[in-house]
């Protein structure tokens, strides 16, 4: 896992969001999803996974019942330490406006593959079995939905 893409667009001189770094030590299991209102409003979904938060961009509002299903952008890694992360990204900068949780907790994952990931939530508002389901390949493009 590497946070180079996640640098490379960031001018860490102009935003508050963390440089941070992949952890090696990290053993918890970090869930969170963040309310993004920039060029058009979206949530960011994160899961702590080997060390960093993999990331995807929900242009709707996350489902929070079985049959409503989302299109999910997996997008760069981003530090842990984002997890904590609110507030204003300055304007001009990547991902301008601003960033503020949406829901937070933990998740165990029953399933981790590179097309398919399954999780139980235990969010304030996701809570359950969660499936992320990539369908088309040469694309980033995921479906997540709740699926217990």
């Amino acid at each position: 896992m590497s946070l180079e893409e996640y640098r490379k667009k960031r001018n860490f001189g102009k935003t508050k969001e963390p440089k941070g770094g992949v952890r090696r030590d990290a053993t918890g299991k970090i869930y969170v999803i963040q309310k993004h209102d920039a060029s058009t409003l979206h949530y960011d979904l994160r899961l702590e996974f080997q060390g960093v938060l993999k990331s995807w961009a929900v242009p709707k509002t996350p489902p929070q019942e079985r049959g409503i299903k989302r299109l999910a952008i997996e997008t760069e890694d981003h530090p842990i330490e984002y997890a904590g992360f609110q507030g204003m990204i300055p304007e001009g900068e990547y991902g301008a406006g601003t960033v503020e949780t949406w829901d937070r907790g933990t998740y165990e994952a029953e399933k981790w593959e590179s097309k398919e990931i399954i999780v139980n939530l235990s969010g304030e508002k996701l809570k359950g079995r969660y499936c992320l389901i990539k369908f088309r390949p040469e694309e980033n493009n995921w479906l997540f939905f709740k699926c217990e």
